[in-house]
């Protein structure tokens, strides 16, 4: 009980203190004054009506003008509360929106990531049969079999960007150029444009699970499925276009040909 009491008074406004101890005062004040002053022998109803409203008034008027001005504050200090309690819940309400977008940006890359590992095992197909269509034995066995097989065995350990590797590094002008390698024939053509349709696709869900800054769209880009997609794109030849979005890479390519020396 008493604890309760000691919270209570601890959590009442000071000025409230001050307004009863002023008030305690002032009355005292005004008993003394009475004793001593205009009803010190005479009886309260002797004193005409005019008298004593106009005493009365001047009495506490200024108790009156007291717990006005105390209970301004008072108001003032409670809307102080009031909007810190508002400005809280709003920050409270913002950091659990935040979490919400977060852990949803949190799933959707997840899901992202799973879906990415098998576009890349297919891409990694795509381009192993545009490099056998291209470098194989219906092109005079540019590579040797022996290369091949060893390229597809990588390819098999989950080495999904080995082909495109190859074809990377590969010096291109001696076998005519990308546009050579990529469109000279049907079957080039095919390979080349399923490719580059499902990286546009893959590259599309990354953008859309991405963070602000762009790391997860960049990264891929700088894959070597992504700088093979630019050369793609790139090489085209008129007549032969293929609907797609352009993929910004880092200068990974110069890095890739200084590897050849």
């Amino acid at each position: 009980m008493l604890s309760r009491a000691y919270v209570y008074l601890r959590q009442t406004d000071w000025r409230i203190f001050f307004g009863i101890i002023v008030t305690a005062l002032w009355l005292v004040a005004g008993l003394v004054y009475l004793r001593s002053g205009m009803f010190g022998h005479d009886s309260i109803y002797s004193v005409p009506l005019d008298d004593l409203g106009s005493f009365l008034e001047g009495a506490f008027a200024p108790l009156a003008f007291l717990w006005l001005v105390i209970g301004l504050f008072i108001q003032q200090r409670e809307l102080a509360d009031n909007t810190e309690v508002l400005r809280q819940t709003s920050i409270q309400s913002e950091k659990q929106t935040q979490a919400i977008a977060a852990t949803e940006m949190n799933a959707r890359q997840e899901t992202f990531f799973k879906i990415a590992e098998n576009v890349r095992s297919q891409l990694g197909g795509i381009t192993g049969m545009l490099f056998i269509s291209s470098m194989g034995a219906s092109e005079g066995q540019r590579v040797s079999r022996e290369r091949i097989e060893e390229l597809w065995h990588m390819l098999a350990r989950r080495d999904d960007q080995v082909f495109a590797r190859e074809f990377l590094l590969m010096d291109t002008e001696q076998y005519g150029g990308y546009e050579a390698l990529f469109y000279e024939t049907e079957i080039r053509r095919g390979h080349t444009k399923n490719f580059m349709t499902t990286f546009d696709r893959l590259m599309l869900m990354a953008r859309n699970c991405d963070s602000e800054n762009g790391i997860i769209a960049d990264s891929l880009a700088q894959t070597a499925h992504g700088l093979l997609y630019n050369r793609m794109r790139d090489n085209q030849p008129e007549g032969i276009q293929v609907e797609c979005a352009e993929v910004e890479t880092a200068d990974y390519v110069e890095i890739l040909e200084r590897s050849r020396d």
